[in-house]
């Protein structure tokens, strides 16, 4: 069940349902955890066939977590049907994560073309292991 303060059935539905169409989210096994406006939690477990060459969780492992987990913060404020795509992206890795990953992702700024959202990725022992920004165009018919 996704927790959520901010957002009716309806809205949980319709964000579970986009999340659920897009394949990545499987192959991540992704969790969203919690989705409130501007808002999402989600959690992806470690897979040691995702590992980098130091036996942590891959770095780009942890960059399409929070490119996903932002993208679904932007959606539950801007409506779970709407086209966007990620324009520009960026990641400060902080320290190893040798667990399962938590990330926390919240709307910084929304515009008529452009949105900003950001994250911290966290590993299940409470230590932040990376911080991401991701901006994204509105795609309008």
């Amino acid at each position: 069940m996704v927790e959520t303060r901010t957002l009716n059935q309806d809205e949980i539905e319709a964000m579970m349902a986009r999340v659920n169409s897009v394949p990545m989210m499987h192959t991540l096994d992704l969790e969203i955890l919690r989705l409130d406006h501007g808002e999402c939690d989600a959690k992806v477990p470690r897979k040691i066939e995702w590992d980098g060459i130091y036996q942590t969780m891959h770095g780009g492992i942890l960059a399409t977590i929070a490119d996903s987990v932002t993208c679904w913060a932007i959606l539950t404020q801007i409506g779970a049907k709407e086209k966007v795509a990620t324009t520009d992206f960026n990641i400060r890795f902080l320290r190893p994560c040798l667990t399962d990953a938590l990330c926390h992702a919240r709307v910084v700024k929304l515009g008529r073309t452009l949105c900003v959202a950001e994250a911290d990725l966290l590993d299940t022992n409470g230590r932040k292991v990376a911080v991401a920004q991701a901006t994204y165009a509105r795609l309008h018919d």
